[in-house]
């Protein structure tokens, strides 16, 4: 069960704490341009009259990398520590310097607090992350005029029953996956909905997914891309050993839920955003509802999520034209310019045709037909109303 994180050191009185913005940092010191790039931060709020903040463990790595440099020994000197000079509730912001798995860290250390997070992506995808390296000065600066907006992202608390007693809770931003535990065993589980079964299957696993999280496990596991803003869940088979293991989107008011069978005694495994793991004995039932608490990403750029998309994928977009322009915004194309010179359509139709095929053109003149054509055709039409009459009056 998450718990609120216990203070180390009682606050400072009031009135004695800075009311100085204090800016919690968290680096993937396992990268040296991670702690480079703390580094370069941490004096960038400190020239700003902003107080970096650090874990102590961060700090200490920090310190490794940078004990033969005096002047950035001299910087850190002045951050706080979290714990020992502030606590999370002094925290106005936390900036967070690495790859997804980051930020999914920082969203599990600020669970409970109203703290935005902030990203600069240092890894591969980075889809949380607000900004790459490159934009990181800006991305600072952005933070010390105070000019970013806050959205909020849906997040699932998830429970874990067993013969109808909870032995378990926890909560997941991206998703929380269901998992076989033996590799040479499937894992042999009912998908439910509202209380209602759908399918039983044997699989590899369920992921049980949030709109955030379906570019991430879910996306893997062949799931579809929900944007952000969409009030949705997912439920998503892996591997699914069945003719019906479609993925699901599903009301964000509904109940998912996976029950584990008991039949082949083979147990399996609750992973939470990868960082959380709870054992799910034979018989386990583990339930995901839309949570209460969101959790809030900052942004500085407005960036739409379809731009996003493309370009954290690399997807191609060659021949794109756009949206179709009106005539109301911006004139009569040079099209319609053609078709109402030949008369080929009037004012009042409408025009329905892909956009990226060219318009054939206009059809002028006289139609030529072979007269024989002609004769055999009338004909042909004149003997089969005689085969008609004939067949009525026998009738």
């Amino acid at each position: 069960m998450i718990k609120k994180r216990r203070r180390l050191s009682p606050p400072a009185p009031e009135g004695e704490k800075s009311k100085r913005r204090r800016i919690l940092l968290l680096a993937h010191t396992g990268r040296s341009d991670a702690i480079e790039a703390a580094i370069q931060t941490c004096h960038q709020l400190l020239n700003s009259d902003l107080i970096p903040v650090m874990l102590r463990r961060d700090m200490e790595q920090i310190e490794k990398h940078s004990h033969r440099h005096q002047s950035q020994l001299g910087i850190l000197s002045n951050v706080e520590i979290l714990g020992i000079n502030t606590e999370l509730p002094d925290i106005m912001l936390c900036m967070v310097l690495g790859g997804d798995g980051s930020v999914l860290r920082a969203a599990e250390f600020v669970h409970g607090y109203d703290i935005p997070i902030l990203a600069v992506n240092l890894g591969h995808v980075g889809f949380l992350a607000e900004s790459e390296r490159s934009d990181q000065q800006e991305t600072v600066q952005r933070v010390v005029e105070d000019s970013y907006t806050v959205e909020e992202r849906m997040s699932i608390d998830v429970k874990v029953w067993h013969n109808n007693e909870l032995i378990a809770q926890t909560w997941a931003l991206n998703e929380a996956s269901v998992e076989k535990i033996n590799r040479e065993r499937m894992l042999e589980a009912v998908i439910e909905v509202d209380a209602r079964p759908i399918s039983t299957f044997g699989c590899d696993g369920v992921v049980l997914a949030t709109p955030t999280g379906s570019t991430a496990y879910a996306f893997s596991a062949g799931g579809p891309v929900v944007w952000p803003e969409v009030d949705a869940l997912l439920l998503v088979p892996i591997s699914a050993h069945a003719l019906f293991a479609r993925p699901m989107v599903i009301a964000p008011t509904s109940v998912m839920a996976v029950e584990i069978l008991s039949r082949t005694e083979s147990g399996g495994v609750l992973w939470c955003d990868g960082r959380r793991m709870v054992e799910l004995p034979p018989g386990a039932r583990v339930e995901a509802t839309r949570s209460p608490q969101p959790v809030k990403l900052a942004r500085v750029n407005r960036t739409p999520f379809a731009e996003r998309l493309v370009r954290k994928f690399e997807l191609p977009t060659t021949g794109w034209r756009g949206p179709a322009k009106t005539e109301q915004q911006h004139g009569p194309t040079e099209l319609e310019h053609q078709r109402r010179a030949s008369g080929a359509v009037t004012e009042a139709l409408k025009i329905v045709e892909p956009r990226n095929i060219t318009a054939a053109p206009p059809v002028t003149g006289r139609l030529n037909i072979n007269p024989a054509d002609l004769r055999f055709h009338r004909n042909r039409k004149k003997n089969d109303d005689k085969q008609t009459d004939q067949d009525t009056d026998q009738k």
